[in-house]
């Protein structure tokens, strides 16, 4: 199964091929490389004269982005309400993932359709894209994140979004040890969302592998839900990690509650017709809950 993020204005996948995907954010369009791109295109889109930006990736690692038009610092684009403010990033980010919007509807629904008070824990919350979209619908937001830089843009995003700055709780931390301290401290949380990197390494070097460390953390997270938990949300960019995997995990560290759990990929559209996979997650949801 897969969800596909549609109802999006302000971005759209206008070509892929070659290893490639053109997009417009807004105003802007750019030429970033997708691993999933593995089909030829119809004609090189490198030569698309609307091109503002283009991503190119270095034989020795990494790449740079080489300009071909007036590209501001920062831009931003807007979702029903959700703004976010963007800018080219290395590693060929613009601090978005918009396929992600498919789960930010169903967490706004779950929570607006709760009628009650939801706490949400985010970890690895990178810009903020869940925690805008939970907060606008209501919920109390713990956000986490090891990156100064990532949380300093996402509390810009919810500043744009016009959300009570009251709604969000910022924290620079590693979200294993903030997990740990939260166990001792006693805090609970009604929602959890999960958006690990599929690699890294922590600040003395040690080394972090999503399929080595995804259940361990999973079960450590669960310990700090409540009584009712709503949702408990797993998200993948790991390709050999499959749905089912996840849905795995979900079932058997949330065994002790009641609620369904479900794995999906997520998608885009594009103007070709076709659906471009954007990798995988997992969903479980309270037998209480009105929607899933």
């Amino acid at each position: 199964m897969i969800k596909v993020a549609r109802e999006w204005k302000d971005y759209q996948i206008i070509a892929t091929g070659d290893g490639q995907k053109l997009e417009r954010w807004g105003n802007l369009v750019l030429l970033r490389p997708d691993p999933q791109v593995i089909w030829k295109s119809s004609a090189p889109l490198e030569k698309n004269k609307n091109i503002n930006a283009r991503y190119i990736r270095s034989n020795q690692g990494g790449g740079r982005w080489e300009y071909q038009g007036n590209v501001p610092d920062n831009f931003t684009v807007e979702r029903k309400g959700l703004v976010f403010s963007l800018k080219l990033m290395g590693f060929k980010h613009t601090g978005l993932f918009p396929e992600q919007a498919v789960n930010w509807d169903i967490m706004q629904r779950l929570i607006t359709d709760s009628g009650r008070p939801v706490k949400v824990l985010n970890l690895f919350a990178y810009t903020g894209g869940a925690t805008v979209a939970c907060a606008k619908a209501g919920a109390h937001v713990t956000h986490v994140d090891a990156a100064k830089a990532m949380v300093d843009r996402a509390k810009t995003n919810v500043s744009l979004s016009n959300i009570a700055s009251d709604r969000v709780r910022y924290i620079v931390d590693d979200c294993q040890k903030f997990i740990a301290r939260e166990q001792r401290r006693g805090n609970k949380y009604d929602a959890v969302i999960m958006d690990p990197p599929s690699y890294g390494r922590g600040a003395n070097g040690e080394v972090w592998k999503l399929e080595d460390s995804i259940f361990d953390l999973v079960s450590e997270c669960v310990k700090t839900l409540s009584d009712r938990p709503l949702f408990f949300l797993i998200n993948s960019y790991t390709t050999g990690l499959q749905p089912q995997v996840i849905d795995n995990i979900l079932r058997i560290c949330l065994k002790g509650y009641k609620g369904e759990s479900q794995a999906y990929e997520v998608g885009l559209p594009t103007q070709e017709g076709l659906i471009l996979p954007c990798g995988c997650s997992g969903l479980w949801v309270s037998r209480d809950a009105k929607t899933i």
